[in-house]
């Protein structure tokens, strides 16, 4: 059964200008992890803006979980769509610690759970002795780690991730892999994968799409 769809995409940023994105589409069964792989300039961190509501197509349809969150007459905001983003340049919040970065999308839990929670996150990515130090007291690795945690806490229905895992070290690189692939297997969690990197692309996802300008190929 389709969970997530994007039928007929086009958007271009600004007017006259050629479009990064034509007609897209493409389509995801629950608990899929699809890689989206290509050179840069080919539309792959736009089309993970589109699907947060981050940007609003010229036209097209983005469908998730049954719920239309954009055609010409709806627009759903980022905020209510249930989504979770792990961005190459971290996004984390500077003035809070890592274990607030983890808990602020869980205010909707328990103290208990929320606590639960946390603590699940940080042995994940095994940064339990840093919980209460602040982002610019991290590692670049560091801090991509608190940006994995921090989007996995709320459990989110979709999981998009844009050159995840490009500060990491060689060796901390296979084991998040590993580990994610396996949290996100357990958790049936839709997920898409944005890299150049073949070789992360083939670690953990079920099948990849070739991403030209104007052009797409799967495989």
């Amino acid at each position: 059964m389709t969970f997530f769809e994007m039928s007929n995409i086009t958007f271009q940023y600004d007017k006259g200008n050629e479009s990064v994105l034509y007609g897209f589409s493409m389509q995801l069964e629950r608990g899929e992890l699809v890689g989206v792989l290509g050179h840069s300039g080919c539309g792959k961190s736009t089309l993970l803006r589109l699907i947060a509501g981050l940007e609003a197509p010229h036209s097209g349809r983005i469908v998730i979980g049954g719920t239309t969150m954009v055609d010409s007459n709806v627009f759903v905001g980022p905020e209510s769509r249930g989504v979770g983003m792990v961005f190459q340049d971290y996004a984390l919040f500077p003035h809070l610690t890592v274990e607030n970065n983890i808990l602020f999308g869980l205010h909707r839990l328990s103290k208990k759970d929320r606590a639960a929670r946390k603590d699940e996150m940080l042995e994940l990515v095994q940064l339990h002795e840093y919980a209460k130090r602040y982002p610019h007291e991290l590692s670049g690795g560091q801090q991509q780690r608190v940006a994995f945690a921090r989007a996995l806490a709320p459990r989110p229905s979709i999981l998009l991730m844009d050159e995840p895992f490009s500060n990491l070290d060689s060796g901390l690189k296979g084991k998040i892999r590993g580990e994610l692939k396996q949290l996100l297997r357990a958790a049936n969690i839709t997920s898409i994968l944005v890299t150049h990197d073949k070789e992360d692309a083939d670690a953990i996802c079920d099948r990849i799409v070739l991403l030209e300008r104007k052009a797409v190929l799967s495989c």
